[in-house]
């Protein structure tokens, strides 16, 4: 396939997508749960499912997020479905909205979430390519964070990032996570095994430059 044929999800498209046939009749709005400067952190919208579908298999997005399979619209859905397990959910799930532009960028919150050790996994995934290196994925880590840590009153957030996905480990230090060690040869991509590095952040050290 020729480079120019290749398949780019644009800002275009979004809207487009927005705008379908299916979901012309809906009103258009994001619905805030914590408001940043550039980004609001929002609940998932269903009426975006065809959007997340696409970021999640897109060729550029998902190569280290560990999509290594397609997922259909259906498979996507089911990840938003009530769960029939009781008790608090070991996930939260946001969707990144930008404010400027109006349109959904990416995804991102906790994962692996042990409410009694008060600890959980943060995730990420901006999925148009657009917004990427634009400090936004450093902003919504940091709206993140302090949910995390003042909201839901977590001890420890940590999170593993494969080694040459330099944009998200540098956020990641950026916003003051510490590099714990480094897993080598962890997972395997592209035909080579790469290593992963594991980061931490503690909510009393967080306090330190937080209060």
């Amino acid at each position: 396939m020729d480079r120019k044929e290749k398949r780019i999800i644009t800002i275009r498209e979004v809207k487009e997508e927005l705008n379908s046939e299916e979901i012309k009749e809906k009103e258009h709005v994001a619905y805030p749960f914590i408001e940043g400067e550039n980004i609001d952190l929002c609940p998932p919208n269903l009426d975006h499912i065809k959007l997340y579908a696409k970021w999640v298999n897109d060729s550029k997005a998902r190569i280290y997020a560990r999509n290594n399979r397609p997922h259909t619209v259906e498979d996507i859905t089911k990840w938003f479905e009530p769960s029939e397990r009781r008790g608090l959910s070991d996930y939260i799930t946001f969707e990144i909205w930008h404010k400027r532009d109006k349109v959904p960028i990416g995804t991102c919150g906790f994962g692996r979430i042990n409410w009694i050790s008060r600890n959980a996994n943060i995730f990420m995934s901006i999925g148009l390519p657009q917004y990427w290196n634009k400090n936004l994925g450093t902003e919504a880590s940091r709206l993140l964070i302090n949910y995390g840590f003042k909201e839901l009153n977590f001890h420890k957030i940590y999170a593993g990032i494969f080694e040459p996905n330099i944009g998200s480990w540098s956020v990641a230090e950026k916003d003051g996570f510490i590099l714990e060690g480094i897993q080598k040869k962890t997972i395997f991509i592209n035909g080579q095994y790469i290593d992963a590095r594991k980061y931490r952040m503690l909510k009393k050290d967080w306090l330190k430059i937080n209060i």
